[in-house]
Order: C-alpha cells, then structure tokens, then sequence
C-alpha cells in the first residue's frame, strides 16, 4: 500500500440531525473531531424535520469541516462521507461536498453505509479493552434502526433478525412523549425511569417464546398507550409515570437481549457482541446485553456513548477498515440514498 494509503481520513456524517466532521490518522487515531445536534432546531416539532435538518447541515458543514483540517494540521489523503441510509437532504449535503473536496484535490472518496460504519466502530484503536476480530456479532440499535447482524469484514454482514415495526429509539421517544416528557424522549425516560418500579405494571415481553431473531416493540408501545389512556387528561402522577417508564424500559431491555441470546447460541465461530446505536448509551439496555453475553461466553463490547450515537468519527473508520481491506475509494458515482441495506 502506498504511502497516501495510509494517510488521514476526512470524516463526514449528515445523514439525520447531527451535523458532524472529523479527521483521523491512517492507524484510525482522532486527530481532530466536530459535532452539532440540532435538537434546538427540531424540538419545537417534537420530531426531526428533514428540510430543517438540511439546511442546518448546509449552514454548518463547511465550517465545521475547515475547522477538523486546521485542528488536525495534515492533509488528508482519502474523504468518507454518509451516503445512506438517512434523510435524502442532509446526505446530498454531506455526500456532495465531500465529493466536490475529494474531487478538488484529487483524492479517493468513500461512499459510508452509515449502518457499517456503527458496526465497525467497536474495532477503533483506543478503545476500552481488545478490539473485537471477525466474524463478530452486532446489534445495533437506534432511533431509526433495529438489527442483529453476523459481520464478517468491511462489506461483508450477514443479516439474522431486524425490526418488523418500530426502532427501539422511536419507541422510546414515542412513549416519552405519551408521558409528557418531550423530545428527545430517551434519555429523559431513563432518567424518570430510575425513580420507577419495572414490575408494577403487567407489560408484555415482545417477541416471547418467538423463534428467529427479529424484533418487534409496537405491541409494548400500544400497551403503554392504553395503560396511559385509562388516566384522567393531564399529566400522569410522578411515581406512577416513573414506575410505567421503568417497566417499559426493562421490557425494551429484556427483548433486546432474548433476541441477541438467541443469536450468539447459534452464530458459529463468534464470541464479540458489538453494540452500537444511540438506544447503546441506555445503562438498563447495556447491563442487560453485558450480563447476557457473559451468560452465554461472550464478550460485549460497546464504544463509549459519544461513539454510539451518530458521529464523523465512524465514517472516516469504515473508510480506513475498507481501506485497510483493498478498497480503492472510488465511490464518486455512487448516489446518496434514504435506503441502504448492509
């Protein structure tokens, strides 16, 4: 491999509500890194409105990218950016312009499945504890997305189960907002969820006794919705909205991971569960998932909560890993898209 080969990566993700760049070296240290949520922008609609969220990555971006090149001191020797799968608008913002600088100095460009590059973000150097080798399983869960894939290698996932309705991010956020607690709803439920009993409210246990490795959390969320319902209009009492937040928590918890226990019992040659996704940072769902895979003889690795939410980081990653593996970068062609397999 040539020397520019193993040069930095410029990072660029913008493929939902997080304006982020960054720059790594060719060994996958961070060198420089930038992020913006745009929950202000977005709050007032309790939900991500696409148009906002694309001009909020226009307006950012090219600053944001100047400032990660400045900072890292080097010139990078390849761009990666999100192409999909998110909104269409904020991946045509990020993809182009890191086409047109990849193109202006002559560099490869790596077109990022944001969905690998979650995957693959358990293998950064620095993390806490060995870098997972393949094949190893992951599960990734967020707002957007719900599945339990076998990764084999940059490219290579083997898909097990994927949610039949809702994201396990989604549903948490929809409950928040049932009990009032506004949006982004998950990390205000685990907070009022601390204070609750998980028991006291007979919530089902998705997916229970159910074969494969599919998810499903749309039955759990019409529960809570009825339970919700049987109030009087207004606010629900404190303790009893904090004991139906921590009863809906744990079941989240518990179906994620029965479907991953499932998965390790018949994923041959596997002995990593990666988890990674924004529902990763929840402390219920990561000691769940931590005392499973040790139950079953496997490790549990999980990048730390900055990591696991949408970041430039992991993109600028993937694109080494593909690198690492041969790829050439030459991505140029290759469209942004709101869907994208892995």
């Amino acid at each position: 491999m040539s020397s520019q080969g193993h040069g930095a990566v410029l990072g660029i993700e913008t493929s939902c509500d997080e304006t982020a760049a960054a720059v790594l070296d060719g060994a996958g240290r961070v060198l420089a890194e930038r992020l913006w949520s745009q929950t202000e922008e977005h709050a007032a609609y309790a939900g991500v409105v696409p148009e906002i969220a694309a001009r909020a990555h226009l307006a950012r971006l090219p600053a944001m990218i100047e400032a990660v090149l400045a900072e890292a001191a080097v010139s990078p020797s390849a761009v990666a950016a999100t192409a999909g799968p998110g909104l269409i608008g904020g991946l045509i913002v990020g993809a182009n312009l890191g086409k047109g600088f990849a193109l202006a100095r002559r560099l490869p460009f790596y077109a990022v499945n944001h969905l690998e590059a979650h995957a693959l973000s358990a293998r950064l150097p620095g993390l806490a504890g060995e870098a997972p080798t393949f094949p190893y399983l992951t599960l990734l869960v967020s707002g957007g997305h719900c599945l339990l894939v076998e990764t084999r290698g940059p490219g290579a996932h083997a898909l097990l189960g994927r949610t039949l309705d809702d994201a396990p991010g989604e549903a948490f956020d929809k409950v928040a907002k049932m009990l009032g607690l506004g949006w982004p709803g998950g990390p205000a439920l685990e907070r009022l969820a601390a204070a609750g009993d998980p028991d006291r409210f007979a919530l089902p246990r998705p997916m229970l006794g159910r074969a494969g490795f599919d998810f499903s959390f749309s039955g759990l969320k019409t529960a809570v919705a009825t339970i919700v319902a049987s109030y009087p209009a207004g606010a629900l009492p404190e303790r009893d909205a904090a004991d139906l937040a921590a009863g809906f928590q744990a079941r989240v918890a518990w179906t994620l991971a029965d479907r991953a226990r499932r998965a390790m019992r018949a994923a041959a040659g596997c002995h990593v569960l990666v988890v990674s996704g924004g529902v990763a940072a929840n402390g219920v769902v990561r000691e769940a998932l931590r005392a499973t895979a040790e139950a079953e003889g496997f490790r549990l690795a999980v990048p730390p909560p900055a990591l696991c939410t949408d970041n430039a980081v992991m993109v600028a990653w993937a694109a080494i890993e593909r690198r690492h593996a041969g790829d050439p970068g030459a991505d140029l062609a290759v469209a942004p898209r709101p869907r994208w397999a892995l």
